[in-house]
């Protein structure tokens, strides 16, 4: 607990400036406070007796009372205006550091996590750190200079009564020390559920249409009535635990209130020699004090509660913070003239250590061949483009682009002499300009329309509210198909020397699928091509393909050849059409 409450404060280090306007507003704002109760003893006294009133001497008081309180209302909100500064960008770069952390893990962690999950890390957990670890602290602050300052205060007025108060005060810190130690485990088991909630929730709402069309909405519900029942009883004992430190410490602090005004009373009638002469106005300012002196302990206890909620939270996120990023290449090599030609030599790999996917597997592309990878679901297709762009690392074997080893050279590099066209389709918030410059930032307006222009998405864009100007989203109403449509023309407008084509057509119909085959004819003249379909319809003018069957290759050829030999592919194809 210690170390992550070091870890999460070494993120404030850089704001240490308003860490100390705090503090200096904190002692003023509570030094200001702290004097008033005096000031109320000194107007007591002076209209104690029967007819003796000071009304000057009020007067004055008065005066004085109005200034301190304004004065001290003014440096409390100097206190919480540094506090929120201090908070909010700390947190601030708690999460940049947590948002490019999430840029930097290896695309295993991401595929082993929900978004939902990554989601409540990056926005959920944080919020509960800024308030229970950074805003609460200030509190806690505050909460010891009040005590240190009443108690210094009170033993001023009568040394032998404060002495009392502080032999009474441990009793409230064992009460909720022993709350507060029971409740540590609910909260990591909260905060831990609070996240698994959150995955659910965005799962079902992102998928809606599935979910309705499987009719898989009362399944749904119990999945998420199950987590949520179990967070519920979870929340409750933790927050049982909570809340009973508020009462527990208040019942105290009501007993410290009355053993000060029983001892008080009997040293103003001389009743108990051992507590001294009190006037009137010596206790009221005594009572005021023991009320002070209590107060700070109910919010630190409050500020306990929160900081075990916050500390769950902070090590949810310090998790992923310390995950094992992908290895720095900044200093090798940078492939600066990309041929087109690549080679498999050997490469095995495994998504699960112990269960093989690919072995032993070869292949030599040559610059300019269209080559397409065929075969079953779960065959291994995707996962060679996901090896070719280091996405994932080979467990053995050897890939080169161009003569060099991939693992030589750096992956943006490597990465930037391939342009991809995924099945899964992906629109961010923003113009349909700016969607389909993803790839080429600088592109000007002409090139952009040209590369919508050559697969046939210049007409659906134009019809749009504002053309290219329009601001569209995952949820902006375009079909799928328009939605492809915008991700080909990135590739389009980059023009790169390779072409990765994963299902790229899978959402088009077939007479616009028709054109952009012509478009893509075009674009891949020269150029080395790696398509995937399940359409096999599509690739019978490939230059080879590629027969894939539990990470192999077991056959290889052009269309023609292929279906002479009568083997795995041709059966393959034809069952495409079978009635």
């Amino acid at each position: 607990m210690l170390k992550t409450l070091k870890r999460v404060f070494s993120y404030a280090r850089p704001y240490i400036r308003y860490f100390v306007l705090t503090i200096l507003f904190a002692l003023l704002g509570v030094s200001l406070s702290l004097a008033v109760p005096v000031f109320i003893g000194k107007a007591v006294d002076l209209c104690v007796g029967k007819g003796d009133v000071d009304f000057e001497g009020l007067k004055t008081i008065v005066i004085e009372l109005a200034v301190m309180v304004s004065a001290s209302a003014l440096f409390q909100w100097l206190m919480s205006l540094c506090t929120n500064k201090l908070a909010f960008l700390t947190v601030r770069d708690l999460r940049t550091d947590i948002f490019n952390k999430l840029e930097r893990v290896p695309l295993r962690y991401i595929d082993l996590h929900t978004k939902g999950e990554l989601t409540s890390r990056v926005i959920n957990d944080i919020e509960v750190i800024s308030d229970g670890l950074l805003q609460g602290f200030t509190q806690f602050f505050s909460g010891v200079i009040t005590i240190i300052g009443t108690l210094i205060f009170m033993l001023t007025i009568n040394v032998r009564i404060a002495i009392v108060v502080v032999l009474m005060t441990p009793l409230s810190f064992i009460a909720a020390s022993r709350i507060t130690k029971a409740s540590h485990d609910s909260y990591i088991k909260q905060s831990k559920l609070r996240g698994e909630m959150v995955g659910i929730a965005e799962e079902m709402a992102g998928n809606q249409k599935l979910v309705k069309a499987f009719v898989y909405g009362g399944h749904a519900q119990e999945r998420f009535a199950e987590i949520n029942t179990a967070y519920g009883k979870i929340g409750t004992k933790a927050t049982f635990f909570s809340s009973m430190t508020n009462p527990v410490t208040r019942f105290v602090n009501g007993l410290i209130y009355a053993a000060v005004g029983f001892l008080g009373a009997m040293g103003v009638i001389g009743k108990i020699a051992f507590v001294g002469k009190m006037t009137v106005g010596s206790l009221s300012s005594f009572l005021a004090y023991s009320n002070q002196y209590t107060k700070p302990f109910n919010e630190i206890s409050g500020v306990f509660a929160e900081l075990q909620n916050a500390v769950a939270s902070a090590q949810r996120v310090f998790d992923v913070l310390d995950e094992e990023e992908v290895s720095d290449d900044s200093a090798k090599e940078t492939l600066s003239d990309c041929t087109g030609e690549l080679t498999f030599e050997n490469v095995c790999f495994s998504y699960v250590s112990g269960k093989s996917l690919i072995e032993n597997f070869s292949l030599d592309v040559k610059c300019g061949e269209r080559v397409a990878i065929v075969g079953p679901t779960g065959c291994g297709k995707s996962t060679i483009i996901n090896l070719l762009l280091r996405f994932y690392d080979i467990d053995s074997g050897r890939i080169t682009v161009s003569g060099s080893d991939i693992s030589d050279i750096t992956r943006d590099s490597l990465r930037s002499c391939f342009g991809m066209v995924l099945q899964e389709t992906w629109v961010f918030t923003g113009t349909v300009a700016e969607n389909i410059a993803f790839g080429l930032p600088n592109a000007t307006r002409e090139q952009i329309i040209t590369a919508a222009k050559a697969v046939h998405a210049h007409g659906f864009i134009k019809r749009l509210p504002n053309g290219y100007d329009t601001v569209i989203s995952e949820s902006s109403g375009l079909s799928q198909g328009q939605k492809q449509l915008i991700c080909i023309a990135r590739v389009m407008l980059m023009d790169p020397p390779m072409l990765i084509l994963d299902e790229a057509t899978s959402s088009i119909d077939l007479r616009t699928e028709h054109r952009i085959q012509r478009a893509f004819a075009k674009l891949m003249q020269g150029k080395t091509s790696f398509i995937i379909a399940h359409r096999l319809s599509t690739i019978k003018s490939s230059d080879v393909i590629l027969v894939m069957n539990s990470g192999h290759i077991i056959e290889q050829g052009t269309h023609a050849d292929l279906m002479a030999r009568g083997g795995f592919y041709a059966k393959l194809y034809n069952s495409q059409f079978a009635a």
